[in-house]
């Protein structure tokens, strides 16, 4: 960082990571007034708001924030109406996109999400066109420490999942998509309370990406991220450790 104290430097990190936080702490409480408006303010009685909750707690969102944004989506204070809408595109490389938003906008957030398209040589594409290349699965995610992972395997098992990837970092547990609260339920009270537990697109095949293409995918992945209307993306790509060690280094 030649021309660069060391403290602005880290001034700098400091405050993209807390923009970033904040960026965060926002897309997990339009999710929770979402699903307070459509279950109740009741986590015991809506299973929506219940995961909602585990994840935003994972993610050290502060209390105050949860409480405020249940409250809004339950109608105690005045709050605004929140549109679920799914996009489908073509990414570099062929990849398969599908983003999941919360939107009180409509023509906004389709506009932006078509401009990040644009801007990174991708397509949008009509609705079905992607995810069909994907297959609609509950995911219930615990940390690699949580237990070791032939006791998530035999849980996950006792529980009803269908599969379990565990690595270094994680262990995923996949269920069909309408058992996904019953199969958390029964793994919290035998692993504890899990990170997240979420409905997920998961590809079927994955396609491999050369340096040039992934490159410019991981900058397609950050524009739709930092969109605040956008809630989750979910992509059918594989990039290789060394280059993704390239593209990513500071």
């Amino acid at each position: 960082m030649a021309g660069h104290s060391q403290f602005k430097n880290i001034m700098h990190r400091k405050g993209a990571q807390d923009k970033k936080r904040a960026k965060l702490f926002a897309k997990l409480g339009r999710e929770l007034m979402v699903a307070a408006k459509d279950g109740g303010p009741d986590p015991s009685g809506n299973p929506r708001l219940r995961s909602a909750i585990t994840t935003a707690r994972s993610n050290n969102m502060p209390k105050d924030n949860m409480d405020r944004a249940i409250a809004r989506g339950a109608g105690d204070t005045d709050g605004a109406n929140f549109e679920e809408i799914r996009y489908e595109g073509y990414g570099p490389g062929g990849v398969a996109l599908i983003i999941e938003a919360l939107t009180d906008n409509r023509n906004r957030t389709a506009s932006e999400v078509r401009s990040a398209f644009s801007k990174f040589n991708g397509n949008m594409a009509e609705t079905g066109a992607v995810s069909f290349l994907f297959d609609r699965m509950g995911e219930i995610r615990y940390a690699a420490d949580a237990r070791d992972s032939e006791a998530v395997f035999e849980a996950a098992l006792e529980a009803g999942a269908e599969d379990v990837e565990s690595n270094d970092e994680s262990h995923e547990i996949n269920c069909q998509p309408e058992n996904l609260h019953t199969v958390a339920g029964a793994l919290e009270g035998d692993l504890g309370e899990p990170q997240s537990v979420q409905l997920i697109w998961k590809p079927q095949t994955t396609v491999s990406l050369e340096e040039k293409h992934a490159s410019t995918l991981l900058k397609l992945l950050d524009a739709l991220d930092d969109n605040d209307d956008v809630q989750s993306v979910s992509a059918n790509y594989e990039i290789a450790d060394d280059v993704m060690e390239r593209l990513t280094a500071v």
